[in-house]
């Protein structure tokens, strides 16, 4: 029941502190000591360095890493040294699947498992428990099946398929949401600006009882629209993006797939840095309610 974590961003935090109530006891590195402190506070032991990390696990080590794409290869690269035969490393973060393909192969040359796992849910699911996509070994993923239904909600967590898979089917799911978001981000931009001085709270909240689109968005649109008001008027207009729906985009491309819902949707992102609209509020809003993304922030 050990554990070592990498990452205590708000996901990460979550994670570490629910896997503490789960009787686990987990090992934690960030480079921000204000986080370890803040981890040290569920019972996890707070380590000064990755070295220090694996040094306190007895092997076989099973390592997880919470941290942006752009910063994987750096921790891996200064993680395993230190690491053995027999160990695992998950990269629990939105890295490409290509990537995720890279480092199993790499980390494989020297005996050690890899795991790529899409993580969906955002920071308030890892309560009532995250939507898991797993690539990577049938073995090593049956190895640590009880840490992953520890995580997951019932049914929520599934062998995909092998390295990279976990990755591939969670950057589409991503670009999926990217669509879905927009349409709904539309309509209710479509709604405000009516002769009905509808209440948008109101009109979610209708639409989220036994509708066709009844939804966990509709209801976090709701609960942005509860809290900011139908104006919304302290969320930027600008909607911020961290990458999937763009990798979804140019991997359909190589595909020769068409995606014009989710290549569109990426493209008002972008288009909303310059010229920010009431629909790039409803946007704001919504990733703020589910992954809490800041509402001011590009």
């Amino acid at each position: 029941m050990q554990l070592g974590f990498i990452g205590l961003g708000k996901m990460g935090l979550a994670m570490a502190a629910k896997l503490q109530k789960k009787g686990y006891s987990a090992v934690v590195y960030d480079q921000l000591v204000a986080s370890v402190k803040e981890a040290e506070k569920t019972g996890a032991k707070g380590a000064a360095s990755l070295k220090e990390l694996v040094a306190t696990l007895k092997p076989p080590r099973t390592i997880w890493i919470m941290v942006p794409h752009k910063a994987v290869d750096a921790v891996v690269e200064e993680l395993a040294p230190h690491l053995e035969a027999g160990d695992t490393v998950i990269d629990g973060g939105n890295s490409h699947f290509k990537d995720s393909m890279r480092r199993a192969k790499k980390l494989a040359q020297r005996s050690i498992s890899f795991l790529d796992i899409g993580v969906s849910g955002g920071p308030g699911g890892v309560k009532d428990g995250l939507c898991l996509m797993v690539g990577g070994n049938e073995d090593v993923f049956k190895k640590h099946k009880k840490l992953f239904s520890d995580l997951a909600a019932k049914d929520a967590v599934k062998l995909v398929g092998h390295s990279g898979a976990g990755h591939f089917v969670k950057m589409v799911h991503n670009g999926i949401e990217y669509g879905m978001m927009q349409s709904l981000a539309e309509g209710f931009t479509m709604l405000h600006q009516s002769d009905f001085n509808l209440d948008l709270n109101d009109v979610a909240d209708l639409y989220n009882h036994r509708s066709v689109i009844e939804s966990r968005l509709v209801g976090w649109l709701k609960d942005a629209f509860a809290k900011y008001g139908n104006e919304l008027d302290s969320v930027s207009g600008s909607v911020g993006a961290t990458g999937e729906g763009e990798w979804t985009v140019e991997q359909a491309k190589t595909m020769h797939i068409s995606v014009p819902a989710i290549e569109d949707a990426l493209q008002f992102r972008k288009q909303s840095q310059e010229k920010p609209n009431y629909t790039g509020k409803a946007l704001s809003a919504l990733r703020n309610m589910f992954g809490g993304h800041s509402i001011n922030s590009k």
